[in-house]
């Protein structure tokens, strides 16, 4: 299989880029693509408690960090495709348990075995692309790949709506197991092995421990990973309880799909605009002005809500003013998060989804918990999380933001495949 590929001319810049859109966009349509069924499912296996069905994402989200760590060392012992190629299998067989689930604790079995599997394929393919590019351009790729995957939050509550019309919610998970096989075929077709066998690591424990505390005793390392888990974990608390807003606060259950779409397509913008500024501007003074604006945005719409009070349309508007913030802060984080470790690529990757994922999901899920019929719990945790990371981020600059030097793997040439 391995050596056949060999043969294949490997993918370039923006292929690598659809290719990575196109896996990172699984985590997606899979947390996304549900959102308008949670009701339903919650109705159809029975729950007593209402925010129950908030779990059907919260543990995708956690089983999804808690896998990453895990695969780290595979992908540096064993090499980026083998595990990729497995982890996309693992993924149509996390799907189609989810079409068969008879109960609501088989569901949330199949949903972190997904979240696992999805685990597996975005330690490998954020490998692949550290294999082969460093610094700015290694950040332009990462914001090129979201901005593509952007897509598929912004569409996916709509394309769930659209299965919904014509199958049960069983349906919105056999959808994603075509999506799911569409993206093996793709990656099994065209991704080569960019590991060489000269820079395997050996699977063994003190090796494996060694590489994560490295990154997690690097303070930029850390640092920008947590910085950027706690941004994420205000929005995935959001996402959680999503439905339960606009259907149950706002009721619009029927424009449900627009409205999500309204706040998520500021994201793409974003990432758009990143990848166009990044290698002009630098990482750290976009990620330091994106926090600083992340801040300022979720303490007015604090102090707004106080004053006049939640409606669909300030609520809409300000988390995507705080959403677009978001997508300027994501990639520059995890790019500046990897920037030193080039010679752990996989352990790094692994880490700083672990961290950033299982963070992000814990965080998320507590808020989403929170949900009391109204908009306060999101409101406050965007406003506390955006505080505590950008004081996070003081202490890993020592209190010095918008500096424009990235080190010397930020000027590094990159390497082709």
């Amino acid at each position: 299989m391995t050596t056949a590929l060999k043969r294949t001319e490997p993918p370039g810049f923006a292929e690598l880029a659809m290719i990575a859109a196109a896996t990172m966009a699984l985590n997606a349509l899979a947390i996304d693509m549900m959102l308008p069924a949670l009701g339903l499912i919650g109705d159809d296996l029975s729950l007593a408690n209402p925010n129950d069905r908030q779990l059907i994402v919260g543990l995708y989200l956690i089983g999804n960090g808690v896998g990453q760590l895990f695969f780290g060392p595979l992908v540096d012992r064993f090499g980026r495709r083998p595990i990729l190629i497995g982890a996309l299998l693992a993924y149509l067989g996390g799907s189609i348990l989810s079409v068969v689930a008879g109960s609501f604790e088989l569901l949330l079995a199949a949903r972190v075995f997904q979240g696992v599997s999805t685990a597996g394929s975005r330690v490998a393919i954020f490998a692949i692309i550290r294999d082969q590019y460093a610094g700015r351009r290694m950040a332009k790729l990462v914001s090129l790949a979201i901005t593509l995957f952007m897509a598929a939050p912004i569409i996916a509550p709509a394309l769930g709506q659209g299965v919904l019309l014509f199958a049960p919610w069983r349906g919105i998970f056999l959808a994603l197991f075509l999506y799911g096989l569409a993206v093996f075929v793709w990656g099994f077709l065209r991704l080569p092995e960019t590991l060489e066998p000269a820079r395997r690591t050996p699977l063994n424990m003190r090796r494996v421990v060694g590489a994560y505390a490295e990154f997690f005793t690097d303070k930029c390392a850390a640092g920008y990973t947590v910085a950027s888990a706690l941004c994420f974990g205000a929005l995935f608390g959001y996402i959680s309880a999503a439905e339960q807003i606009f259907f149950e606060v706002f009721e619009i259950g029927d424009q449900f799909a627009l409205a999500f779409a309204a706040v998520a397509v500021s994201l793409g913008v974003a990432t758009l605009t990143n990848a166009q500024l990044v290698e002009r501007f630098g990482m750290r003074r976009l990620t330091h002005l994106a926090l600083v604006g992340f801040v300022a945005i979720n303490l007015s719409h604090l102090a707004f809500v106080a004053v006049y009070g939640s409606t669909t349309v300030n609520f809409i508007a300000f988390l995507s003013a705080a959403f677009f913030a978001i997508g300027l802060i994501g990639p520059n984080c995890s790019a500046l998060a990897m920037e030193r470790m080039g010679h752990i690529a996989g352990s790094a990757a692994a880490a700083n989804g672990f961290a950033g994922t299982t963070v992000a999901g814990v965080l998320g899920a507590m808020i989403g918990r929170q949900f009391d019929g109204t908009t306060g719990p999101i409101i406050a945790g965007f406003a506390i999380f955006g505080v505590a990371a950008l004081l996070l981020i003081l202490w890993v600059e020592n209190g010095r933001l918008f500096r424009t030097g990235e080190g010397a793997a930020a000027t590094a040439e990159p390497r082709e495949a």
